[in-house]
């Protein structure tokens, strides 16, 4: 299985961060195999943009998978890093995931409620309660990319800590005409100068500190 190798290049790159799909070849982030590569991007207090990838199975006839199942691929992802114990593990790494978290923010106390059953239902020994699952949650961050109209972004704004919310494109995989469909929504979405200025810019500012400089 190959799974990505360790980012030694990030000094003679002088690299912001790196990328990393959801999934290779459906061994998701929070699978043993990758706490090398996530100890060491702890400890370099990494910013790590998270894109998602096919499902580890067949798509459905006439649904292409970026029109539905990349949004399950991301929440998959939030998922198996915080249930594997990973973002506790490595609280220096900032998960930035794209497409506002795919449908977490929307489903996540359903989530975190149909965890609690699972356990319960199978005699397991809870992973995480309700609430630290939240909590953990909220501590991803998420761009804008797809995810700037009237419907989806109350739900974005209403669960995400609001610094950690940042702006996204999705260029080059989303066309020219859809970022700027996407991004013209997010400029008539009424927010105050302070929220548009930390979502279009001080947000990613802080993420990424040699660009503002």
């Amino acid at each position: 299985m190959r799974r990505p190798g360790l980012p030694a290049r990030l000094d003679e790159l002088g690299a912001d961060g790196v990328i990393l799909l959801t999934n290779y070849r459906g061994a998701y982030l929070g699978d043993p195999g990758f706490a090398p590569l996530m100890a060491e991007l702890g400890r370099r207090g990494t910013t790590v943009f998270i894109h998602p990838a096919e499902l580890p199975g067949p798509t459905a006839p006439g649904i292409p998978p970026y029109a539905a199942d990349f949004l399950l691929d991301t929440v998959r992802a939030a998922m198996s890093l915080t249930l594997s114990g990973t973002t506790t593990r490595h609280p220096d790494i900032a998960f930035l995931l794209s497409h506002g978290g795919g449908f977490l923010p929307y489903a996540a106390h359903r989530i975190g409620f149909a965890l609690e059953v699972h356990q319960q239902a199978t005699g397991g020994h809870p992973v995480m309660d309700r609430e630290a699952l939240l909590t953990e949650l909220r501590r991803f961050y998420f761009d804008t990319a797809l995810s700037a109209n009237p419907d989806t972004l109350p739900s974005l704004l209403a669960f995400a800590d609001p610094t950690r919310i940042t702006f996204g494109s999705d260029y080059p995989h989303a066309t020219a005409e859809g970022a700027a469909y996407v991004t013209d929504q997010l400029d008539a979405y009424p927010l105050d100068d302070a929220q548009r200025t930390a979502l279009n810019r001080g947000n990613a500012e802080a993420l990424f500190p040699r660009l503002a400089a």
